[in-house]
């Protein structure tokens, strides 16, 4: 974020994404964005946190 004027700049990797006038306003939105990310970030990996306990059990060898 950074100011331009006496607006808010909302920048990601080097683009202006959204202006705004209010510094506490660009902090709410950039906050709200990052957990929307987050939450689809969790949505797109269901290998990270699977679901339940496997069915399968594998039984060790005994020597």
């Amino acid at each position: 974020m950074i100011k331009v004027g006496n607006a808010y700049v909302v920048q990601a990797n080097d683009k202006c994404i959204l202006k705004v006038g209010s510094r506490r306003r660009a902090a709410q939105l950039i906050s709200e964005a990052t957990d929307l990310l987050n939450a689809l970030a969790a949505v797109e990996s269901p290998d990270l946190a699977p679901e339940g306990p496997s069915p399968h059990r594998e039984v060790p060898e005994l020597p």
